[in-house]
């Protein structure tokens, strides 16, 4: 896993720079003279300025730098403005320095440099001083009047007293428009006694001196970071390893990519992370170790019982720990440490006896009394600390134990580790089946149980083969049979062909009549539905649900008629699909089945993005996420739902936010059916935007442009409607004929309104471009596509809009696609219709039709689109101007809605339910498209223009 140290791409800071600049942009007002940026060491502060720096320079601002140096303190007076001075005399010679203050002041910048010749004979008197002061600011406002000057001081948490004082004196005086003062400090340096407490304190009280708190990293942004360094996306797994040590911390998390492989965290970094606690008193330092055996987060009364310390003890031991950042005091009187890789160094530590006698201690006191640790948290903490004594026996049952009371937390992802740890530990425990009440091959089914659950797909195949190879199918055959089922589940989920085979054997295997039955008949019908046999998955259907209700299983019974409702939206019934899922998700809530609840959400979100009720798709978008969380189902139906949720924004021309959805749910390490759902999803928008080289990435990873088998009509429909695209996208109307002929021979087509509908608007289109050149295969393709449409089933605004778009009612169904707020459909079809009058010679009906289209397609940044409309528009009398209202997207009305009302970025994304990365980019077109620089004039255009009124 090596690559580059540091990530190439900007992450988690767009909000923070913006500020930043937003603070300048004030600044050359007069309104802002200094920004204070506070965060812990190794947040990326200094990164964040980098950025913010080059963006000013690149305006044509005056950039200075100074640095504190950790010697500051000691005597270094003047640091950072020596530094920064030193530099300017490089860029202009001391003359031309010296020549921007008052006569003589020269001799008071001696002090500092001695290009400026022998210093004043003052010294350090308060009049000196005082004088010394007033020069710097002088100097500060006369660079401001030739262009906007930005200086720089890092780490101010070093500075010495005489640098404070200036630092306080500057951003209390300097009142004059284009300065700004950028000050970085470590947050978790300032104990209760440091000297900067006081300063900041001060400058909090000062008009124009802004505060920034720059925090860690998000998961999602980690996984950005890391794809930037390693040139890839990383492992789900990988991910989590480095999110969960580096808690956020950017510098940790390039350290542990430059490590290689198995991301440990270097010796030099350990080093630094242990000076720390190294200059702490020895018992102190003894108190850590103990609390480092007890996790991160460790009770006063669980420390104090294993330490054998009283009260009074234990507090003067940790107190200079807390005064020095190591240790902070969180609720319910416990001990957090600042950061995990500060436990991880001082756990390291630890000799290997005194490891194995303290994790021991920690076993036998939550052993007495489990309250010492939070509540519900004792089986886990007991499962952790005797697998650390290495007591084998107590280990495997405390962690079969966690692992149950894991299952019924829905926490699988924590579930399987443990049922892993039971499995090791199986044969080193001689009596393991009698101790836990279950044999190994009971702990297996568990564990592949676990991993289907949390989507470990790999895992779970392991689990399963290694449970078969335990058992004999002619004296357990219902065992057998479920383990089958899951293991095509599991082959499913990999993009697996032959899985109906095993289904079938699986059916042999279990007795008529039986609830052993029911369970394979579950998701046997669900797999033929899938491939479209709905006759045969229907009969199938209706013996498992009478089978099901006469055992009196609801979950089974609810499986069933989620299957029944996927049968109805292949068909295109869609309110009934919507009738089936909720039915179903009602027996979900009363046997709180997660799994039966998150799968009715995510078939609804898809039934109602075929209805054109995309806003309702998103809102429970939303919800579903949420409840997927709650029941552990993240990796499984939550990143299905994830899946329909960006294609309920990509339908509705919120693109950005879809790609952004996309590249979140990929990095939690999603199943590969999830996986390419998802990329066709990316895959989709990359055509529209006519991105040809990432289009060809994403569909060489789907297998699109591989040929390869698919067994489901969904998957088969849409790849080969990608793969028209893409041979649009690269001119070959011809090949893309080809791939509708071969789509089109295939036995059945879906009602569906995104599978068959759409595909046939695309035929069409694929028609009229090839039928000056092929004009019997054209007509051969019409002639088969309208057979298909005589099947298919018309319900619904999105099937009657894609059904227009087919028979060429073009403006039928950009008002249609208007009605859904679907731009690029409306921008298509009214460019379709603007051609075909131009054709008629109605050059006047065309371009009005194409003044419509071109702004919809240029928010979208539809490029290809966009060209064709402004190519017929020049053919047809010229480009269509355009109005400013037209130039926002309904979303970026939205935000500017919102900016206006002085809202900040993140403000903005918790009121429209969208991230700050989002906001981020919103605003900037905002700004480009109104041709303003700031979000005070946006909001001054936007009254102007009456844009959100």
């Amino acid at each position: 896993m090596r690559g580059r140290s540091v990530s190439p791409v900007f992450v988690g800071r767009e909000e923070e720079l913006g500020a930043l600049s937003d603070s300048f942009d004030e600044a050359k007002k007069g309104k802002v003279t200094a920004v204070l940026l506070g965060g812990e060491a190794g947040v990326g502060k200094t990164r964040l300025v980098q950025r913010f720096t080059e963006r000013c320079g690149a305006d044509g601002a005056h950039v200075l730098f100074g640095g504190c140096v950790e010697l500051s303190t000691e005597g270094l007076a003047y640091a950072p403005f020596t530094a920064a001075l030193r530099q300017l005399v490089r860029e202009q010679g001391p003359a031309a320095v010296a020549g921007l203050l008052p006569e003589g002041a020269q001799r008071d910048l001696a002090r500092l440099l001695p290009e400026f010749g022998e210093p004043s004979g003052d010294g350090e008197t308060d009049t000196g001083r005082a004088r010394l002061f007033e020069q710097f600011l002088t100097l500060l406002e006369r660079l401001a009047d030739a262009r906007p000057t930005v200086l720089v001081i890092e780490d101010i948490h070093w500075a010495d007293r005489s640098s404070r004082d200036l630092i306080a004196f500057l951003s209390r005086n300097l009142h004059i428009p284009q300065v700004l003062i950028v000050m970085t400090y470590r947050s978790d340096d300032l104990h209760r006694q440091h000297p900067l407490r006081p300063v900041l304190a001060e400058l909090g009280r000062v008009n124009g001196v802004h505060r920034l708190d720059l925090p860690r990293l998000s998961r999602d942004e980690v996984a950005q970071q890391m794809t930037g360094i390693l040139g890839k996306v990383p492992e789900y797994s990988s991910v989590e390893n480095v999110y969960e040590r580096s808690e956020g911390i950017p510098l940790f998390v390039e350290a542990m990519l430059e490590s290689g492989e198995d991301c440990t965290f270097p010796e030099t970094m350990q080093d630094l992370i242990l000076n720390s606690v190294e200059r702490l008193p020895e018992e102190t330092q003894r108190v850590l170790r103990i609390a480092a055996a007890g996790g991160i987060r460790v009770g006063h009364a669980l420390l104090a019982a294993v330490s054998g310390l009283s009260d009074v003890e234990l507090e003067s031991a940790l107190r200079p720990a807390i005064a020095g950042n190591v240790l902070q005091v969180a609720d319910n009187r416990a001990y957090v440490f600042r950061h995990s890789l500060i436990r991880e160094a001082v756990h390291d530590e630890l000799l290997p006896g005194e490891h194995q006698r303290l994790h021991a201690r920690f076993a036998e006191e939550i052993s007495k009394d489990r309250t010492l640790v939070p509540m519900g948290r004792a089986p886990v903490e007991l499962a952790h600390h005797w697998y650390g004594a290495r007591n084998d026996l107590w280990a495997l049952i405390s962690a079969w134990e966690a692992a149950q009371k894991s299952f019924k937390a829905f926490a699988y992802t924590e579930a399987v580790p443990l049922l892993e740890r039971v499995l090791m530990l199986w044969d080193r425990v001689p009596d393991a089946a009698e101790r836990i009440g279950a044999d190994h091959t009971a702990v297996l089914e568990r564990a592949a149980e676990a991993a289907q659950a949390g989507g470990e797909v790999d895992k779970g195949m392991k689990f399963v083969k290694a449970a078969l190879s335990e058992l004999d199918e002619t004296r357990e055959p219902g065992r057998v049979a479920q383990l089958i089922v899951r293991r095509a589940g599991f082959k499913m989920n990999k993009g697996q062909m032959g899985v109906i085979e095993e289904f079938r054997h699986a059916l042999r295997l279990v007795p008529e009549d039986s609830l052993d039955r029911v369970e394979v008949l579950t998701p046997l019908s669900r797999h033929l539905m899938l491939r479209g046999e709905t006759a045969e998955a229907s009969e199938i259907i209706a013996d498992g649900l009478r089978l099901a209700r006469e055992h009196g299983d609801r979950c089974l019974e609810a499986d069933l008629l989620l299957n029944l409702a996927l049968g109805h939206s292949l068909n295109g019934e869609l309110e009934s699909t919507i009738a089936v899922n909720e039915q179903a998700m009602e027996i979900g809530n009363q046997e709180r089945s997660g799994r039966i609840i998150t799968r009715a959400i995510g078939n609804n979100i898809d039934a109602l993005i075929d209805l054109g009720r995309a806003d309702e798709a998103i809102r429970l978008s939303e919800q579903g996420w949420k409840i997927a969380k709650e029941y552990g189902r993240l990796r499984g139906s939550g990143l299905f739902i994830k899946n329909n949720w960006a294609e309920a924004l990509e339908s509705v021309g919120r693109w950005d936010e879809a790609i952004e959805l996309v590249e979140a749910a990929l990095s939690h390490g999603p199943n590969l059916r999830t996986r390419y759902a998802l990329l066709r999803v990316r895959a989709d928008i990359a055509l529209a935007r006519g991105e040809l080289q990432l289009v060809e990435s994403l569909l060489s990873e789907i297998g699109v442009l591989k040929d390869r088998a698919e067994d489901f009509v969904q998957d088969i429909t849409s790849n080969a409607r990608l793969r028209i695209g893409w041979h649009l996208l690269r001119g070959e109307p011809g090949a893309a004929l080809t791939v509708a002929e071969q789509v089109l021979a295939l036995p059945k087509q879906s009602s569906k309104a995104m599978l068959g509908w759409r595909l046939l608007a695309l035929l069409r289109i694929v028609c009229d471009a090839v039928e000056t050149i092929e004009p019997e295969r054209a007509a051969a393709v019409r002639a088969h596509a309208a057979a298909v449409a005589a099947e298919l089933s018309v319900i619904g605004p999105v099937v009657d809009a894609y059904r227009l778009s087919y028979i060429g009612d073009f403006d039928a169904a950009a008002a249609g696609w208007e009605r859904l707020k679907r731009p690029h459909n409306q921008a298509k079809a009214l460019f379709r219709a603007a051609a075909a009058a131009a054709r008629a010679g109605d050059r006047e009906g065309a371009a009005a039709r194409l003044k419509v289209a071109l702004p919809l397609a240029q928010a979208l940044r539809a490029n290809p689109l966009v060209e064709e409309i402004e190519t017929l528009s020049r053919r047809v009398g010229g480009a269509p101007a355009q109005e400013s209202s037209e130039l926002l997207t309904p979303r970026e009305l939205e935000v500017l809605r919102l900016v206006t009302q002085g809202r900040t970025n993140r403000d903005i994304a918790a009121e429209l339910f969208i991230s700050v990365k989002t906001v981020s980019v919103h605003v900037s077109n905002i700004l480009a498209k109104l041709g303003v620089t700031t979000r005070g004039e946006a909001a001054a255009a936007a009254h102007r223009l009456s844009l959100t009124s």
